[in-house]
């Protein structure tokens, strides 16, 4: 099968924080399930470049609105890099691929007779690049950024957005799983019912952006050529290749809440016009908190991620942010949970396991993984195990999955106190039950291994050598999670998390 998932693209109106890393590492953690499934995976993320925050980011910093969308960019891909994500593609909308593409599908528009011109005026909150209605403000502001929308009044093309509210509509009343989790799914389309109003794409008043190809005088409105990316990354991404007819439609869109209106209802109702498929699925997450705020480059009460990572590693912090908040939901996070988390879990729980699994068949079996019949009820508890972690991931719940992966390391902590290897060792006749409790625990460390290597993936390779089990990308398929271990030779080494001290 075939699966092709999107982060949005970044605003490069100033440098990346924990949040881009929340939704990117969100969308590498599904695109690795689907790797693991065996699916033929298109995995893009990449930046949004146009628009007026942008041309006044560069002009404070002296720079052209090109200058500094390279610097930016650049530092959006280190990042990328940096949380291990196994991106297909990184796509700029600076890209002439984008913006050829982008002109072609505004003409469909038009084409379709969707395109009007109007003098139209508006409450305009530049940190949003988006008019607002005086319902839609809080105490007379940006309900997101909090600031005063400008008014603003110019002659624009129109997109005759009203046109496709009964259509839209249908389309989610048919489709009740097609925006989750369910709160945003009734948010969206109480947006629709609540009546649409024609918007505007293109800006006179403007000039860092996509030319409208029928009137130079204007450019593309930001949020139109920012949505496109998801078609336009396709035609070019492979040269002398065109993935359109390949990956599309999406089967999942990821992102924030605060993007919500863009994609549920006006990226639906674009493509509806200009003839091509709606996307799968969309998945909306909720804002990390720190002290009760989200976390805003507005704000400025942003956590930086590159930190993060060189303090307590990629992967901890991967494991971190999708066990500490349920995906989809809106969660705090800090420091103190942090070290609570790695501590308990990551040190104790799975890392411990594995230092004693290793040292147990390093003492009794001469290091060398023992072959052995499995205690059937621990290996049917194994396999529920990894079915739930299966159910939990195709169902995009992230956190239910690692909550699956726990139930069995758990199991197997439990399993070492019952049967107490250390006793086993001390009686000859019990040497045939030994075997198989030191097999069963290297087997299960194994199944954990591969359902927990979407999150963690250096640390799953790192399980599995460390127990001398084969860890090339291809054992990592879910088609070998069953419970077996090779008989193989284990390999001791420093605590695979080691525990963090309090400070003093």
């Amino acid at each position: 099968m075939r699966y092709y998932i999107t982060t949005p693209i970044y605003y490069v109106n100033a440098d990346p924080h924990l949040g881009h890393a929340y939704t990117t590492i969100a969308a590498d953690v599904l695109a690795r399930y689907h790797r693991q499934r065996g699916d033929d995976v298109f995995f893009l993320t990449g930046t949004d470049e146009h628009g007026n925050k942008v041309a006044q980011a560069a002009a404070e910093r002296g720079l052209s609105p090109k200058e500094h969308c390279d610097e930016v960019a650049e530092h959006f891909r280190v990042l990328t890099r940096q949380l291990n994500a196994s991106n297909d593609f990184f796509i700029r909308t600076t890209d002439p691929g984008h913006e050829a593409f982008v002109q072609q599908f505004v003409l469909r528009l038009k084409d379709a007779g969707d395109i009007e011109k109007r003098t139209y005026g508006g409450l305009y909150c530049t940190a949003c690049e988006g008019f607002y209605y005086e319902r839609d403000l809080v105490d007379g502001k940006c309900p997101i950024h909090q600031i005063e929308p400008q008014w603003l009044e110019e002659e624009n093309y129109y997109f005759l957005l009203s046109r496709y509210q009964e259509r839209l509509a249908e389309f989610f009343r048919a489709h009740p799983g097609w925006v989750r989790p369910r709160s945003r799914y009734n948010e969206a389309l109480s947006f629709i019912e609540q009546g649409l109003e024609d918007i505007s794409i293109s800006r006179s008043s403007i000039t860092w952006g996509v030319p409208v190809p029928w009137d130079a005088g204007q450019v593309i409105y930001v949020w139109v050529d920012a949505l496109i990316n998801y078609l336009s990354a396709l035609t070019y991404a492979t040269p002398g290749e065109d993935l359109l007819p390949v990956f599309w439609p999406a089967q999942l869109h990821t992102m924030a809440k605060d993007i919500l209106k863009f994609h549920a209802v006006i990226w639906p109702a674009l493509l509806m016009s200009a003839g091509y498929a709606l996307p799968e699925g969309e998945i909306i997450h909720g804002y990390l908190l720190m002290g009760g705020e989200k976390m805003s480059k507005t704000r400025g009460n942003v956590l930086d991620p590159f930190a993060v990572m060189e303090q307590h590693g990629l992967d901890a912090l991967r494991f971190y942010l999708f066990r500490e908040v349920t995906f989809g939901q809106d969660g705090v996070i800090g420091l103190e949970g942090f070290e609570q988390r790695y501590n308990n879990e990551l040190a104790n729980e799975l890392g411990n396991l594995v230092s004693r699994t290793v040292s147990m068949v390093g003492k009794y079996r001469g290091g060398i993984t023992p072959s052995a019949t499995p205690d059937a009820g621990l290996a049917a508890e194994g396999a529920a195990a990894v079915d739930a972690c299966r159910a939990h991931f195709d169902a995009t719940e992230i956190t239910a999955a690692l909550e699956s992966i726990w139930d069995l390391v758990r199991r197997l902590n439990r399993y070492v106190e019952e049967r107490a290897p250390w006793r086993l060792a001390k009686d000859e006749a019990q040497a045939a039950h030994l075997d198989q409790v030191l097999h069963d625990l290297v087997a299960g460390l194994r199944l954990v291994s591969l359902c927990l290597s979407p999150v963690m993936p250096d640390t799953a390779v790192e399980i599995l050598r460390r127990l001398g089990q084969p860890c090339e990308p291809a054992d990592l398929l879910l088609e070998h999670a069953q419970w077996r271990a090779a008989s193989a030779t284990v390999q001791a080494a420093a605590p695979l998390f080691p525990r963090i001290e309090p400070a003093g």
